[in-house]
């Protein structure tokens, strides 16, 4: 943990020194206060550091959590707030135990990006009536909250507040545009804070703050909550998991030799969020910015991430006085700019020219942020991007007459017994996945063709069946038979067995003698037929265990 301390050690300060206004804003945001996100950075950043799965991720209180937050507190009280905590904590640790980390990786780059936009629009108009020193109305939906802000600004402006909150978002916005390294987020908040002071503008401040953290408590815990508190647990254990291991993976991204380990990951963030929540702290993550700042800044190691809680420790018990005296208007300031800057417009117009499929679900990921929640958003995303990936799969699948020249021996090249076959026997060859996004059409392909003695069924290019994609193929074998034909079936896959085998739809071909290891073997069947040749009893490579493996020819 130790490979480059002087340079941990300088990290670990520049990160706190970013993390700082954000742990106030993102505490106030949610409903449980500052001293509440000081909390949180300062146990849960300590203990990810510790637990976590990488070396480089710092964790603290996020705007995608805050999101999620302001509903419970709104509902159920701080303590309820704290309680979702706990539980969530649980469940990351049993999602780390059960080894789930890798499935996290599944989750579509537009699904991902349309809830950051949506986070993103959520944070800002979180921050409206901060902004514009107004009281909070009353409201769970942001933007009707932010309407009826702007409403009551307008009856009654407070310029000064307005001023602030632009000014602080505008330092950073500029000034990161300028000078990355530079932490503006802290000087435009230094600069707000002396200005309202010494100005005496009639602004709001956080108020007291408590020296140091509160004694470790369950007293926020009651048991009969717990059934009305686990479904919000869930979620939030759903976005902490995902927000971490996405933070955990940027890293990786923006580092030489880093590999995060996923399911260690889950378990320190729930160890974080277990610990959290007794010090009067609220739900953490893995936090993608500030995680950055500590790459960009040279950070070798957990050390980093250490310093950077301990640093903020030091202001929690030295400097409550100091921070107490800072405008909320500022904070604000600070997560609007935030919240711009979440929004990276290189990523998402790359993947609105990458196809319409993409743009509609970032867009409806985004979009049910904004309306709902972010639970719902994520189901939404997925749900349209599932059904997306079906039509792929649909179109991937095919079914294509394929000619038998090829597969005849040489000597048996006459052209009267060519044509006899080209006349009578037909081939169709199946690519692709025969599953139930595709069963439908290749059943109305395969049975729409002309009417023939013989069909040979190859399947050795199917790359997966499902139960659906084997009722089907039942089906069409069933309807050749009922048109006169006879059904022969060439290069059955050994890992296609099972949900052939469980549904028995070529157990009677099998009897038979018509399923065969290669083509140029159902082809010989096929001729004998046409020849009025009775079939052999047993013939076929099928016949009883089954046809060919993987790499037999169909």
């Amino acid at each position: 943990m130790g490979r480059s301390p002087r340079k941990d050690l300088l990290a670990g300060l520049t990160v706190a020194i970013v993390a700082l206004p954000l742990a106030l804003g993102f505490g106030i945001s949610s409903g449980a206060g500052a001293e509440a996100g000081l909390a949180t950075a300062v146990v849960a950043g300590a203990l990810a550091a510790v637990f976590g799965g990488s070396n480089l991720q710092v964790s603290g209180p996020t705007g995608a959590m805050t999101v999620v937050l302001v509903p419970i507190v709104h509902r159920y009280g701080t303590d309820g707030v704290l309680t979702v905590g706990l539980l969530a904590g649980l469940v990351l640790v049993a999602l780390a135990l059960a080894r789930a980390g890798r499935w996290m990786a599944y989750v579509p780059v537009p699904v991902v990006e349309g809830f950051t936009v949506g986070i993103a629009g959520v944070i800002a108009l979180q921050q409206v009536p901060g902004a514009l020193g107004v009281p909070k109305p009353a409201g769970d939906n942001p933007a009707a909250v932010a309407a009826r802000a702007v409403g009551a600004f307008l009856d009654a402006p407070h310029w000064a507040a307005l001023g602030l909150a632009l000014g602080t978002a505008a330092v950073m916005l500029v000034g990161a545009r300028l000078r990355p390294a530079v932490p503006f987020s802290l000087l435009a908040v230094v600069a707000a804070t002396l200005l309202a002071r010494f100005a005496d503008l009639p602004v709001a401040t956080i108020g007291h703050l408590p020296a140091g953290l509160p004694a470790p408590s369950f007293g926020f815990f009651e048991a009969a909550d717990v059934p009305a508190l686990l479904p919000s647990a869930l979620a939030v254990a759903a976005l902490a998991a995902l927000e971490s291991l996405m933070s955990a993976t940027a890293a990786d991204a923006m580092s030489v030799s880093e590999r995060h380990d996923s399911d260690r990951e889950l378990f320190g963030q729930g160890l974080a969020n277990l610990a959290a929540p007794l010090f009067g702290g609220v739900a953490a993550t893995g936090a993608i910015a500030r995680t950055a700042v500590n790459v960009r800044s040279g950070a070798a190691s957990r050390l980093a991430s250490l310093v950077h809680a301990a640093v903020l420790a030091v202001i929690v018990f030295a400097a409550a006085p100091l921070v107490s005296g800072i405008p909320l208007a500022a904070l604000a300031g600070v997560l609007i700019a935030t919240a711009v800057r979440m929004v990276q417009v290189g990523s998402l117009r790359a993947l609105a020219r990458s196809g319409r499929g993409e743009a509609a679900v970032l867009v409806l990921t985004a979009a049910a942020t904004l309306a709902f929640d972010l639970v719902t958003a994520v189901v939404v995303g997925l749900l349209v991007s599932g059904a997306l990936a079906l039509a792929e799969v649909a179109r991937a699948a095919r079914v294509e007459q394929v000619p038998l020249h090829g597969e005849l021996p040489p000597a048996d090249h006459h052209d009267e017994e060519q044509a006899l076959i080209a006349e009578h026997i037909v081939a169709y060859r199946m690519d692709g996945p025969l599953l139930f996004a595709a069963a439908h059409r290749f059943l109305l392909e395969l049975t729409g063709a002309a009417r023939v003695r013989v069909a040979i069924l190859r399947m050795s290019r199917v790359s997966a069946i499902d139960a659906s994609g084997a009722v089907v193929l039942g089906d069409a074998i069933a309807e050749l038979e009922r048109r006169g034909t006879l059904v022969l079936v060439s290069g059955l896959r050994a890992e296609h067995h099972r949900p052939l085998d469980a549904l028995g739809v070529l157990d009677r071909l099998r009897a038979q003698g018509r399923v065969f290891d290669t083509t140029p073997e159902a082809i010989a069947c096929a001729r004998q037929h046409l020849d009025g040749t009775d079939l052999p009893a047993g013939a076929g490579a099928g016949a009883g265990a089954g046809a060919a493996g993987p790499g037999a020819a169909g």
